[in-house]
C-alpha cells in the first residue's frame, strides 16, 4: 500500500511523516517548500494481536503488515501548470494508491500559513482544483490520441466515450472518484491514472484539545459532510513528541488524554479502510506475520500474497480465530478443542484469521 502525503506548505505534512516513520531526515522547518525531494518511509502497522499470538505459539519474532508513505513537496496554486515543483510533485502522486491530504485546523501565531489565515475548506479546494486541472490535461491528451485509433477499434471507441464522460464532470470541478460509473467504465478509466480517481483520506492537524473530535464534527469543519471519505483527527506535533516515549509511557499518556489509540494508528487504519484492505495472520515457531489482502479475498488469493505457487496449488486451509490460538497456545491444542476449521477455495478470509495453507507442489 502506497500513500502520498499532500497538502499546502506549512500544514504539518513533514512533521506527520517524521512521526510516522521515526525518520528525522525530513526537514520540517517553519518555512514554505522545505520538502523538495520526496521522502519515502516504510511504516509498520501496529497491532497488539501479533505479540499475543507470538507469545502463545512461542514464535521467534513478529513481522507486522506495513505501508509506504511518501512526503511530497507542498502544493500551491499553479502546481498543475508547473509552478515551483508542481510537475514533479504530481508525478509522485500518480505513483500512490491513495492520497492522504493533511489539512491544518490548529491556530498558531508562531507557524505561518502560506495564505495568511487558517481556512481548511479553502485549502482543500486549492489542492483539489490543482489535481482536477492536471487530470483535465491528462484526459484531453489521452482522448485526442485514442480518438484517432478508435476509428478501427470498437473497444477503444467505447473507452473514449467513458473518458469524455469523466472529462465533462472534471470541467464542473467534480473529482473523478465522485463520478457515477459502471464497473466496466471504471476499468476503462483505471489505466489513465487520474489523480482524483484515487481514494482520499483527510488528516486534520488539530490542537491537543480537539484530539477527541468526531468524524462528523471534522467533516462539518471541512465542508465534507455528505461525502463518503475517511477523516481522522491528528495532532502531528504531539505524535512526533511521543516517538521518544516507551510503550508504557505512551499508554499512560493516552489514558491521561482519554484516548484509546494514537492518531497515527487511527490514520493507518483509515488508509486501510479507504483502500478496502485488511490482513490475516500466519503463526509458527520461526515467525508470526500479518499479510495484507483485499477485503473479500478468498483463501487461495490470500495464500497467493505469500507466494504465487500457494495460490496455484491451493488445496485447503486450516483456520483458527486469533483469540482461540492465544487461549489454547498452539495449533494442536486448538485442534483438540475443535477450534480449528477446515476451509476450501471459496472461503472469504477475515481479519481475525490465523491460517495454515495446504497446497500441491
Amino acid at each position: 500500500m502506497k500513500i502520498g502525503i499532500v497538502g499546502l506548505p506549512n500544514v504539518g505534512k513533514s512533521t506527520l511523516f517524521n512521526a510516522l516513520t521515526k525518520n528525522y531526515g525530513a526537514d520540517a522547518q517553519n518555512f514554505p517548500f522545505c520538502t523538495i525531494e520526496p521522502n519515502v518511509g516504510i511504516v509498520n502497522v501496529h497491532d497488539e494481536r501479533l505479540e499475543k499470538i507470538r507469545v502463545a505459539v512461542n514464535g521467534a519474532k513478529v513481522i507486522p503488515a506495513n505501508c509506504e508513505f511518501t512526503d511530497i513537496a507542498g502544493i500551491v496554486k499553479g502546481a498543475s501548470e508547473g509552478e515551483w515543483m508542481g510537475n514533479k510533485f504530481l508525478a509522485n502522486i500518480r505513483e500512490s494508491d491513495a492520497i492522504l491530504q493533511v489539512v491544518r485546523i490548529f491556530q498558531s501565531k508562531d507557524i505561518i500559513h502560506v495564505h495568511g489565515e487558517v481556512n481548511p475548506k479553502n485549502d482543500i479546494e486549492i489542492i483539489n482544483a490543482e489535481l482536477i486541472l492536471a487530470d483535465i490535461e491528462t484526459l484531453t491528451k489521452k482522448i485526442a490520441n485514442d480518438s484517432r485509433k478508435a476509428k478501427s477499434d470498437k473497444d477503444l471507441a467505447t473507452k473514449v466515450i467513458t473518458l469524455q464522460k469523466v472529462l465533462e464532470e472534471l470541467e464542473k470541478w467534480t473529482l473523478a472518484s465522485s463520478v457515477a460509473l459502471t464497473s466496466e467504465e471504471q476499468l476503462h478509466l483505471n489505466d489513465s491514472h487520474l489523480l482524483t480517481n484515487k481514494q482520499f483520506v483527510y488528516a486534520c492537524n488539530v490542537s491537543e484539545e480537539m484530539m477527541d473530535a468526531s468524524q462528523e464534527e471534522l467533516k462539518e469543519i471541512l465542508w465534507l459532510t455528505h461525502q463518503n471519505v475517511q477523516v481522522v483527527p491528528i495532532c502531528a506535533k504531539l505524535e512526533e513528541d511521543m516517538i521518544e516515549m516507551s510503550e508504557v509511557e505512551k499508554k499512560e499518556f493516552l489514558d491521561e488524554m482519554g484516548l484509546v489509540s494514537t492518531g497515527l494508528d487511527n490514520l493507518i487504519k483509515a488508509s486501510y479502510d479507504a483502500l478496502g484492505l485488511q490482513y490475516y495472520f500466519t503463526a509458527g515457531e520461526q515467525e508470526v506475520r500479518a499479510w495484507t489482502i483485499h477485503k473479500g479475498d478468498t483463501a487461495p488469493q490470500a495464500a497467493g500474497v505469500i507466494h504465487t505457487d500457494f495460490e496455484k496449488g491451493f488445496i485447503k486451509a486450516d483456520v483458527v480465530n486469533w483469540k482461540d490460538i492465544t487461549e489454547f497456545g498452539w495449533w494442536s491444542k486448538a485442534r483438540e478443542w475443535w477450534k480449528v476449521r477446515l476451509e476450501w477455495k471459496d472461503y472469504i478470509v477475515q481479519d481475525w484469521d490465523v491460517m495454515l495453507f495446504k497446497f500441491s507442489k
